[in-house]
This record gives structure tokens, C-alpha cells and sequence, in this order.
């Protein structure tokens, strides 16, 4: 059954679609149904690892991953919180394996077919679930299985606020704008490396990108807008390098242009932020850094403890960032929550993690395949991949801290792991860029 290609193309796609959409399971079947789902997928994960025994080893995983889930683990005995961290790290490690999983058992073009439905189901269910609140529920929609007290509620509880025809932002079946803006933002990555790859037709990748597109404008997220404009100067540099071979030409130009970005940010970033909607404490977050910075100078060398969601009902996450009426779960910057949790141990391994992995793709990106000597293939549309979906993860992680849990830490576990295998498919070979 391992090896059944419907089983594994389902497994993978609902494995994805999982970890990018949980919010569904959850407001749907409950916490209880998310958890049975999770933990299936988790056990058939550990089956493939099992199954595919001969294609890993621990002491071919990368070591700061390997370092960073050993730091976390061992935070259990110096954690304030030992309860919520057994928690974190129990969902950490199960990440970590279905993460390690889908880059061993499975190729790039595995995942990127997976993704792709994913994705598709995502953006279509969301635009359909808003237009079914809009058009026959008229109301906002709570999330199902929970009791919520009677009055007043804050706006960040519901699941869709029936904005879809006032602008947004929409909410989708993810249940949270910024989330459907970077599964939007996905979507444009792996419906274009598809398109661009042959893997689907025309009329297919152009309606799914349009409508990514529309998705990203209804849900008026900035944090996308910077990550369209930063995957759109790396992929002008990885097709310089590919086209003329002039590296130092090439990192010139992006230290040039990282520079004058700097430069407009710091001159002009009230008027750029209020280009984009949003106000000069970046929605709340400057007030929340704050506080969050605070705390881990108490902690500063090995944090907290990890945690990686924050538990509402221990202290200090239970009143330590309340917006809105709602208690805050994570400190929407990834770097500050490795930094609370773990402390500069934690930054220090985790961004050799992310650094390396960061490298490998670019190599893989830039650098053709490696074949007998004398001849030169082609490079290949997929090993652009990793690198687009790396790097639109690392703009996410300076405003929100999902590069440590769900679909992030999975991404993220997948890249440095199949990375440092610097190998794509031997299908994908026949395909140029």
C-alpha cells in the first residue's frame, strides 16, 4: 500500500492541505477530529520512514535541525511552563516527522503536484465559502463545536466576517486573511513553476493564478505584497545567473537593491505603509515585539522554554498580548519567538537551520545538475522550488511565527532536508527552464 501511487498522492495532498488549512478540520470536527486526522497522518508518516529506511539515516539529516530539536527537547528542564512545552514539543516533533517524511519518500514533482492540489482546494473552497456567507447566510460565521459566551464577540473569533463583498479582507475556509493571503501567495509560486514546468495546461494555471491574484487583493495583506516584490527579485537574479553566468554582477545588484529598499523603508515607510492600508505600529505588531522583547530579556541566553504555540492558559502567554479581546498565540515574528522561547541558543541554531537550508536552495536554484564531465544539461524549472518557497517563508517570518509551527516548520523541514540530498527527479531533467 506504501507504494501505491493514489495512496501516496493522497496521503500527500491531504497532508498538505492539512498543514496548510488545520483551521478547517478544526472549526469543523473539532479540536478532537483535527488531533485523530493529525495523529493518522503522523503514523503513516512514520510507515514511510520505516518503509524507506534505506534512503535516510539520522546522521543524514541536517545537523542544525537535528541541533534545534534537540535544544527544544531539552528546554522541558529548564522551562517555565513544563506542561505546555510537553504539548509544543510533542506537535514540534510530529511536524518535524511527517516534514522529514515527505522529503525522503517523495520527489519534488511528488510535492509539487500535492501542493498544487492543496492549494486549488484551498483558494476555491474559500472563495465559495465566502460567497455562500455573502449571498445565503448574510452574517458573519462562528467557527462549529464551540461554546462562545453571549454578547459582543471580538471580530478575530469569527470564521468569516461576510466582507467578501466590501473589500475584504476575506477570511476563507482558513479562517484567518493573512493565512489565505500566503496560501494565495503559494499558490502563484507552484501554479507558475507548474505552468512554466509543462506539468498543467494554459487555460488551468492562468485561472488559478488570477484568481491567487483576487485573493491576495481581497485579503490586503502587506506582508504578501513585500513577498511578491522579493520573489520577483529573486527570480530576475536566479534567471541572470542561469542566462549570463555573472554571479558578481548579479549579488551587485540585489546588495544594491536591498540597500535602496532599506533606504526607501527608512525614509518613506509611513508613507509606504499607508500606501498599503496599514498604520505606523504595522497593525498592533510594534506594541506586541515590545512586550515580547521584554520578556526574553529576562530569559535572554536559553529562553523559556519551548512552546512553540503559546498556551493561552499558562502564564505568561495567558495575558502577556491581548488585541482585540482575544489572547494572542504567537508573537508574529518568528525570529522574537525563537528568541523567547529558546533564547540566542535558539536564534543561533535555528538560523544556522534556516541559513543552510537557505544556500542549498539557492544552489540548487543556480547551479546545473551534476552529470558525467564535458557535458552540460539543462537546468530544470522544479529546482527553482524550494528556493521560491524558502524565501517567501523567511518574509512571512518578520510579521507572523509560522516558520515555526504547521505548515512553516513542515516547508522549512522539507527544503533542508531534501536540499542537502542535491538531487531533483530524474523526470524533471528533461525539463528546461
Amino acid at each position: 500500500m506504501l507504494d501505491n501511487r493514489t495512496f501516496r498522492a493522497v496521503f500527500l495532498t491531504v497532508l498538505a492541505f492539512t498543514l496548510l488549512a488545520g483551521d478547517v478540520w478544526r472549526y469543523t470536527v473539532s479540536w478532537y477530529g483535527f488531533g485523530v486526522v493529525a495523529v493518522a497522518l503522523a503514523v503513516v508518516a512514520v510507515l514511510l520512514l520505516a518503509h524507506h529506511r534505506d534512503r535516510w539515516a539520522f546522521d543524514t539529516l541536517p545537523v542544525p535541525l537535528l541541533a534545534f530539536l534537540a535544544l527544544a527537547t531539552v528546554s522541558l528542564a529548564w522551562s517555565f511552563y513544563p506542561g505546555s512545552s510537553a504539548i509544543g514539543l510533542l506537535t514540534t516533533w510530529m511536524t518535524v516527522t511527517v516534514g522529514v517524511a515527505a522529503a525522503v519518500a517523495f520527489s519534488w514533482s511528488e510535492l509539487l503536484a500535492a501542493l498544487g492540489v492543496a492549494l486549488r482546494v484551498i483558494l476555491g473552497a474559500s472563495i465559495l465559502f465566502e460567497l455562500f456567507v455573502s449571498l445565503v447566510v448574510r452574517d458573519m460565521v462562528l467557527p462549529f463545536w464551540v461554546d462562545y459566551p453571549s454578547g459582543d464577540l471580538p471580530l478575530l473569533l469569527f470564521w468569516s466576517r461576510n466582507w467578501l463583498f466590501t473589500g475584504g479582507p476575506i477570511q476563507g475556509v482558513v479562517g484567518n486573511s493573512r493565512l489565505l493571503a500566503f496560501a494565495a501567495l503559494l499558490g502563484l509560486i507552484v501554479f507558475g513553476v507548474q505552468r512554466a514546468a509543462g506539468r498543467v495546461g494554459r487555460l488551468n494555471a492562468w485561472f488559478w493564478m488570477l484568481l491567487a491574484v483576487a485573493t491576495i487583493a481581497l485579503t490586503r495583506s502587506a506582508t504578501i505584497y513585500v513577498a511578491v516584490a522579493v520573489l520577483g527579485v529573486t527570480l530576475l537574479a536566479v534567471w541572470l545567473i542561469r542566462s549570463t553566468g555573472r554571479r558578481a554582477l548579479v549579488y551587485g545588484g540585489m546588495l544594491t537593491a536591498v540597500a535602496v529598499a532599506g533606504a526607501s523603508v527608512a525614509v518613506f515607510g509611513t508613507q509606504l505603509l499607508a500606501l498599503v492600508g496599514k498604520s505606523p505600529d504595522l497593525t498592533g505588531r510594534l506594541g506586541i515585539w515590545e512586550k515580547v522583547i521584554e520578556l526574553a530579556q529576562q530569559r535572554p541566553v536559553a529562553g523559556w522554554g519551548w512552546v512553540s504555540y503559546w498556551t493561552p492558559w499558562a502564564e505568561p502567554f495567558d495575558d502577556l498580548v491581548i488585541r482585540r479581546g482575544v489572547v494572542q498565540l504567537h508573537a508574529h515574528n518568528a525570529w522574537l519567538d525563537v528568541w523567547l522561547q529558546l533564547g540566542i541558543l535558539g536564534l543561533v541554531v535555528f538560523g544556522a537551520l534556516v541559513l543552510t537550508a537557505l544556500v542549498r536552495a539557492w544552489i540548487l536554484a543556480t547551479e546545473r545538475p551534476q552529470t558525467a564531465p564535458g557535458q552540460r544539461p539543462p537546468f530544470t524549472v522544479i529546482s527553482v522550488l524550494p528556493l521560491l518557497l524558502l524565501v517567501a517563508l523567511l518574509v512571512q517570518s518578520l510579521a507572523e511565527s509560522r516558520l515555526l509551527v504547521e505548515y512553516g516548520l513542515w516547508l522549512l523541514v522539507v527544503v533542508a532536508v531534501k536540499t542537502r540530498q542535491r538531487s531533483t527527479d530524474a523526470a524533471d531533467a528533461s525539463v528546461r527552464s
